[in-house]
């Protein structure tokens, strides 16, 4: 076993696993009061069933040797079996193949909570985990093994040879395109285009880019699965990509709309980091910054798209996930180094294995997604009912609400006992009622 390598590959999973709780802050940081905790729960729920069915068959499905034409592994690992604390992936030399398991676990695990902010502040919780379960199943499972098996067939082994260093087509053009086939089963937030809905918390929004930016660094230098000079490499293209995709986002947004904001800044992080995921142990330092202001203009722009064609996806997971995994996958073709991108040398070739890779990806994906998700729809309902939607998921879901606003300002008075005829309190005023009102004030 090699020591620093199997620490390095164990902190990285560390990291990625951050990743998802830091989702869930700048997710739930966009979305209105009343769906906040509802955001959070949503991508937390995917470390418990994903964890679990990983075990179970996720990893064999994913990992396992393939059973003919690169589609799918076998069943010979299920429960992890034949696999113990001294199976090494390199044969007499590696890294455990448990390490290992665990790193791609905190993969599957955040790429159906990425397609959560998509569909916020309108779907059942039970419909959401039935979805996450049946998902990386029949989705992410498959695709993870075209792009990363032994022998899948668009990856380097394969057919097709297209290069996906971390993530761009297994991880965020799958999760982008099914969240666009989602929403529209789904439909539209009651007030689409009409009502503002302004994120609630922008210091959440911060919080959360800030924590995905810090488990990127596991995401993408882990992947290497080795402590050397190729995550060297990611991990300074990583962070190149990322700051000049929050200069680009910004430059777009004074042009176009006169002023920087914020969101702005977090969301051109997240659209860097994406675009530079698949591309950045192919490319240098100046194509990581090429990569980064292309992603940040490129999304920015994408990200005004659902109201010119009218599907709502709540988060921009469509503008920033599959725009930028497209942005980025593409980049290879042109800026990979070493006579292998158009710009290097290398012609033609490369992009047209980076675009055949991702098209497979986003037809399957589109298709298999959207029919998941009318079948779930036609079982037991995707969507909750209007009035539940209009007072607020949180509350009609998990009874709980993120906020607790009766001992803040005049939510403390309202939510005193009032005294009655002989001393006792007047029916109707308890404090879960004044709480309810205190933030249906908040809502409006």
């Amino acid at each position: 076993m090699n020591g620093a390598d199997t620490a390095f590959v164990l902190i990285s999973a560390a990291l990625v696993m951050l990743m998802t709780p830091g989702l869930a802050f700048f997710y739930g940081g966009m979305v209105r009061v009343k769906s906040t905790l509802n955001m959070l729960m949503m991508s937390f729920i995917s470390l418990g069933i994903v964890s679990i069915l990983w075990v179970l068959y996720g990893y064999s499905l994913t990992f396992g040797d393939d059973i003919g034409g690169g589609i799918l592994g076998d069943l010979d690992h299920v429960g992890m079996a034949g696999i113990t604390p001294e199976t090494l992936t390199g044969g007499d030399e590696g890294i455990p193949v448990l390490a290992f398991a665990a790193f791609q676990l905190m993969f599957a695990i955040i790429t159906p909570a990425l397609i959560s902010g998509a569909l916020a502040d309108r779907v059942k919780f039970t419909a959401w985990a039935l979805f996450i379960a049946l998902w990386v199943t029949i989705v992410y499972f498959p695709v993870a093994h075209w792009v990363w098996g032994p022998d899948g067939f668009i990856g380097l082994n394969g057919d097709i040879k297209a290069i996906d260093f971390a993530g761009g087509t297994a991880v965020h053009i799958n999760a982008g395109i099914a969240a666009l086939a989602a929403v529209l089963v789904v439909g539209k937030r009651i007030g689409f285009k009409k009502d503002p809905m302004r994120p609630h918390n922008l210091p959440f929004v911060l919080l959360g880019a800030a924590l995905l930016w810090f488990g990127w660094f596991g995401f993408n230098a882990g992947s290497e699965l080795a402590a050397d000079g190729v995550a060297a490499t990611m991990l300074l293209n990583t962070q190149v990509a990322t700051g000049a995709a929050v200069v680009g986002w910004l430059i777009y947004e004074k042009v176009r709309h006169g002023s920087v904001t914020m969101l702005g800044a977090a969301s051109g992080a997240i659209a860097g980091l994406v675009a530079i995921t698949p591309s950045g142990a192919s490319v240098n330092a100046v194509g990581a910054l090429a990569v980064g202001i292309i992603a940040g203009v490129g999304c920015a722009w994408a990200v005004g798209l659902k109201y010119k064609l009218g599907y709502d996806d709540s988060l921009d997971v469509v503008g920033v996930h599959l725009v930028g995994g497209i942005i980025g996958t593409l980049a290879i073709g042109f800026f990979a180094i070493d006579e292998i991108g158009l710009f290097y040398g290398g012609g033609l070739e490369q992009l047209g294995r980076q675009a055949a890779g991702a098209g497979v990806v986003l037809v399957y994906t589109f298709a298999v997604t959207w029919l998941l998700a009318k079948g779930i729809d036609r079982l037991v309902g995707f969507r909750v009912g209007e009035d539940e939607e209009l007072a607020g998921v949180d509350r009609s879901q998990h009874a709980e609400s993120a906020y607790d606003f009766s001992g803040v300002g005049s939510a403390a008075v309202a939510a005193a006992p009032v005294p009655g005829p002989a001393g006792g309190q007047v029916p109707g005023t308890d404090r879960e009622t004044a709480a309810a009102a205190a933030d249906k004030r908040v809502d409006a």
